[in-house]
């Protein structure tokens, strides 16, 4: 089966919410694991980008870079109630200092879809690898 570059989906999990996401660069495939993350929680569609933060992001190696970089997202939802639907990433040639651009706006009840709570990013099932010229990574969110 070919991969579709990029994208994502979600997989079958017992109780969290095992996600893979798939880019033609590492750094496409972590905006489209930010875009799923934020798909669990709301439609993103309906999300405007009416404000731009700019976050930086170090990790000790790729796998620590990716759990910061949802973990720094998640940070900004539950202390100031913001949703997020676009994502620019640049990660450094070490892999292990992200910069990104996200965009989003504060959660309004009467716009947005109230979904699934995102408690926490985890390191389980965590993988990331190459595949038929596609970045493809796969994490679950505790939900």
């Amino acid at each position: 089966m070919l991969n579709k570059c990029p994208g994502y989906e979600f997989l079958d999990h017992t109780s969290d919410v095992l996600i893979k996401a798939i880019g033609n660069s590492l750094n496409e495939s972590f905006e489209q694991a930010a875009i799923a993350v934020y798909e669990v929680i709301t439609d993103t569609n309906k999300v405007m980008p009416l404000n731009e933060i700019e976050i930086e992001v170090d990790g000790y190696d790729i796998y620590n870079l990716l759990y910061r970089w949802i973990e720094s997202l998640l940070y900004y939802t539950d202390s100031e109630g913001l949703v997020f639907s676009k994502f620019v990433v640049n990660i450094d040639e070490k892999n292990t200092r992200l910069k990104a651009k996200i965009y989003g706006e504060k959660f309004n009840n009467e716009i947005h879809e109230h979904r699934t709570i995102v408690k926490a990013m985890t390191y389980s099932q965590m993988e990331i690898k190459k595949e038929e010229n596609c970045w493809v990574i796969y994490f679950v969110v505790d939900i």
